[in-house]
Formats: C-alpha cells, structure tokens, sequence
C-alpha cells in the first residue's frame, strides 16, 4: 500500500494563507477568499463523489489499528483487506479522548466529542434532571441517567430481559424528566443528546434519503435519532443482554454465542440492500446511510487469557477467541459486501469500517485488577456516601434502573477509566488532594501515578469536555496507568471507556468507489469525529450542518476536506 504524508495539506495550508493575504489588500473578507482558493485547490479530487449514492457505516467493537494491519499482513481478513486495497486506511486514528460505546459512536455520527453531544457513558450522571417519579419536576434535582439495557420495558421492576426487542417499548422507569421552558418533560435518550446527527441531516437534506441502523441495546440507542426523534427511519431494537429463547442462555455468555447475536445485523443489512427493512418483512428503499453495531470481538477480547481470550502478547497477537472473532466478523463482512454486488449497489455505496472503542489492556503483563479503589476512596474520605448509597446503587428494590434511587447523590462511573460527579461541588479542591495523595497502585491507591495516568479537572477538563456546572460533565477524569481496571470481576480481562492507548487507537479503513488512488495508507492522526462530515461530503452535503462540526471545527478526513 501507498503512504501518503502531509504535503498535501501543508500545500492546501499555504494557499489558503496566501488567498488571505492577497484578500486583505484587495479589502475582501478573508473568509471568503480562502474558500475560493479551497474550492480551486480542491478542484479535481481524487473521488468521484456524484458516483456515491449510500454510505454504509460498520462498528466492529474493539478493532484496534493493529487488529487490522496484522489480519490483513496475514490475510487472515481478505474481505477487509480487499476493501483496504481498493479505498484508504487511516492508520493513526483515535476516539475523542472518550472511548465508552455512548461517546464512541456519537463521535462516529455526529462529528462531535462529549463536549458538544454530550455524552459521556450509557450510565452516567445529569444535575439538572429530575427522577423517572418526579413528573411534575418539583422535587430535588441530580439523577443517575441509565440508558444501557434496562431502558427496554423487560427491566420494569427488576424484570429479566427476556426479549431481543427489550420487550417492545420503554421502560418508564428509567426515564428522567427535565424543565424545559417552564413545563416538565420526559428526557427519553434522544432528548438527551444534545446535537443533530448524519441522520437527520441526511433526511432533511437529501430528496427521498432513507436512514437505518442497528446496536446492541434496543432502546438506550434511541439517542441515535437525534433530538427531533425521528433521525432514523428503521433502528432496528435489538438487546443484546437478553435471552436466547433457543439456548435459554443470554448473548453475552460467550464470544460464539455473541455471533449469533451479531448475525441478526447482518441480516438486516442484507435485507435493507435487497429493498426491504430491516425485518426483511416490508418494501423499502435501499437507506441513504445504513450501518450496524458488531460485539463479537469486543466479547471475545474481554474473555480471560486463562480461557483463550484477549492477546497472548504486546504485539496484539490475538488469542484464540480474538482470532475466531475476527474470522467471523471478516465473513459477516464478505457477506454483506455480496449482496451489495448481487444487487449492483457495490458501485454507489461508500463502505466505513471502524470501532466505537478500542480494548485495554492487550497487553496481559499489564493488567492491574485491584476492585474499584477510586471509589472505595471516595466513600471513605465522605465524598460519597460511605455505604455506596450512590447513583444506581441507591435504588429502594435494589434492582436497577427501577426508578426508585435517591436523588442529588453524585456518580462515579469506572472501567478503565473514572469519571466522577460530586455531591457537593465545593469539595472538588479537597477530593483532588486526596486523590493526588493516593495515586500509587498500594491500597488505598488509584492506580494513576504512573507517566500516562492523569487527573483532569477545573478549566482544563471544562475546555476539553464542557463545564461540570452546567449538570452534564464529571467534576473529575482520572485515566489510570494503562493496564488498570477498577474491577475484582474475574471474567473479563479488558475493558474499555477511558482514554488508554489500546482503547483509543483504533482501525479505520474507508472505500469509495472509483477512488483514483486507491490501497493508500494515511498516516495523519485523526479522530473517529471526521467520519460524520466525511459521510456527508460523501452524500454531497455541509459538513457544517452538523452543528458538533460547526461548534467544533470538525475537519472531515484528510483527502475529503473539500472536493469538487
């Protein structure tokens, strides 16, 4: 494969500076001179983008860079490295500094870090928000937002998650409220987020578009249609926590089992290319964008070495879990981009492979299980309360998401990764005393002092990921030592949310059909963030029509910044 380098972009740099200039001493505003030499720079572009008429966004979970270098080095992924051969690999991306599924995948769709969509986990922590019970929003603010797989009406009341589809609707329980110009309103997840998505733009913008998409929770993903509700014309509500009605085992119970979950994605997307939705049952339009969730690898990853999974080395030699996994997730693949042949669209479809998330640690040797210090420390020094009466762990049934917990209690959520939501805003100094003062791996420590652990909090968290007092945002980060995981569970041995390397640094292969200058390897670092606004260069649409892009200054890929 080709590498290209930055010249490209430094050339566009220089004459967007020059075009500047020249606008100054001609009394033009510069803006509009530098998109003139933009657009004239541009003219010509590699792709022919009037050739692209659906792009088809895949989120393989956990599929780090080095997944994708090795499996293609050993053509154990031919379907993705013919893919690789015909479009660009972007070897040097990363999630926005967030890599839980919620955040990730926002990213991907929206072109926006948390700051500016505004989520931070599928459990996390909103002060504004009034409890599920509280519908005339007169009582105490502060509420744990649940939004994983007890959003489905199965979980009402602590129910098993007996159904793929959740149980058909929501569970009312774990719907907060808000005041929302004087009057109190539900917040279901897509009233959560707070911007737009490639969806909704596209069905507002594209005469005719058609939307679908398919993950793992079959209602905590309502968010992806974006505020007005209706950015995605056929999600398909699949839960991947339930029971297998077959096997009366759940999804999860292993990464095998997970494929039989996965393989519903993949049938819906065959169905949606074929001209039907998403059940296969009705008519319908080919989606304008489509594109689905997939969590065998990510399961498969998370499985211990002692039971053949995760990596056998620093290398990212995969174990034999993450080695079926990937076979697997290559054949879904093949699959799909068969049917996208059969019925000539493999010529007008744009294909994304990337992952909401990396995993971490891949490196065994370094994995630091010690249980949930940082919140042990917390509930010791009062931060928190002392008996965990906290967030999810606050509810009168003691089952989840039952819509009982208690009120203004603040939140910490951990994996590898802690974010934390205080009580009492004013402590924020002294927590961080403590926390700087315990930051060995020896009990009671947090496990962050080593050189790309850190804590981030006060103008410099506030700048990166929005401010704490305006009710969405964690008072403090901590990423921990790469490796550490705040758990003592001994099934898995990775996991993902925070900002480690493994977790962040992920695959991203895009093809574009009659690419002129395809099998390229870019080494740019870029952010899963610019795939939103490449979809919609793709599509011929503003980037700046998401407004994360525009609040944010989201660039769309390197070689898809402007074309003509």
């Amino acid at each position: 494969m080709k590498t290209i380098r930055k010249g490209k972009r430094k050339q566009s740099a220089i004459c967007a500076a020059v075009a500047a200039t020249v606008a100054l001493l001609a009394g033009l505003h510069p803006a509009v001179a530098v998109a003139a030499a933009d657009d004239d720079h541009d003219h010509g572009r590699d792709h022919d983008r009037n050739s692209v008429k659906h792009v088809l966004l895949i989120s393989f979970d956990g599929l780090h860079e080095q997944d994708v270098a090795r499996c293609i080095g050993a053509n154990t992924c031919p379907n993705l490295a013919l893919l690789a051969k015909s479009g660009t690999t972007y070897a040097n991306a990363h999630t926005p500094g967030l890599s839980d599924s919620f955040p990730g995948l926002a990213a991907l769709v929206t072109g926006g870090s948390p700051k500016s969509a505004g989520l931070f986990y599928d459990v996390s922590y909103d002060r504004t928000l009034y409890a599920p019970s509280d519908s005339n929003c007169t009582g105490q603010t502060g509420w744990n937002v649940v939004f994983d797989e007890t959003t489905g009406i199965d979980a009402e009341n602590g129910g098993a998650l007996t159904h793929l589809d959740g149980g058909g609707k929501f569970n009312p329980q774990a719907i907060p409220h808000a005041l929302v110009n004087g009057v109190c309103t539900s917040v279901y997840p897509h009233n959560y987020l707070k911007t737009n998505t490639v969806f909704e733009v596209i069905k507002g913008n594209v005469s005719g578009a058609r939307t679908a998409w398919a993950d793992k929770h079959a209602w905590g993903y309502d968010w992806l249609n974006g505020p007005s509700g209706k950015g995605v014309d056929d999600l398909s509500r699949t839960e991947i926590n339930s029971i297998d009605a077959a096997t009366n085992t759940y999804y999860l119970d292993s990464y095998t089992h997970t494929e039989k979950f996965d393989n519903y994605h993949v049938q819906s997307l065959i169905n949606e290319i074929d001209g039907k939705d998403s059940t296969g049952q009705s008519s319908a339009a080919v989606p304008t964008v489509f594109g689905a969730n997939f969590q065998t690898l990510s399961v498969a990853q998370k499985a211990t070495v002692a039971t053949g999974g995760g990596y056998l080395d620093a290398s990212f030699t995969p174990g034999p879990q993450v080695t079926g996994a990937i076979a697997y997730l290559d054949d879904a693949l093949g699959r799909i981009v068969t049917e996208l042949k059969q019925r000539n669209l493999y010529a007008s479809t744009a294909i994304i492979v990337t992952a909401k998330h990396g995993q971490s640690p891949t490196d065994h040797s370094k994995l630091v299980k010690n249980g949930d210090t940082l919140s042990k420390l917390l509930e010791a020094n009062n931060y928190l309360d002392s008996s965990g009466n906290f967030g999810q762990n606050s509810t009168k049934s003691g089952n989840l998401n039952d819509g009982t917990g208690l009120v203004g209690t603040g939140f910490v959520q951990t994996d590898d990764v802690g974010l934390i939501w205080l009580p009492d805003q004013s402590q924020l100094p002294s927590v961080v005393k403590t926390l700087k003062a315990n930051l060995s791996c020896n009990a009671p420590g947090i496990c962050a002092d080593g050189p790309q652990a850190y804590l981030l909090y006060g103008p410099q968290l506030a700048n990166r990921f929005g401010d704490p007092a305006r009710g969405r945002t964690p008072d403090i980060i901590v990423q921990p030592n790469p490796g550490v995981i705040y758990t003592s569970s001994t099934s898995k041995d990775e996991e993902h949310g925070g900002n480690a390397p493994d977790d962040s640094h992920l695959g991203l292969v895009v093809y574009v059909p009659h690419a002129h200058h395809a099998g390229q390897v870019n080494n740019e670092r870029v952010l899963t963030t610019q795939v939103a606004p490449t979809i919609l260069r793709l599509l011929d649409l503003k980037p700046e029509l998401l407004h994360s892009v525009a609040l944010e200054g989201t660039q769309p890929l390197p070689e898809f910044e402007r074309r003509d």
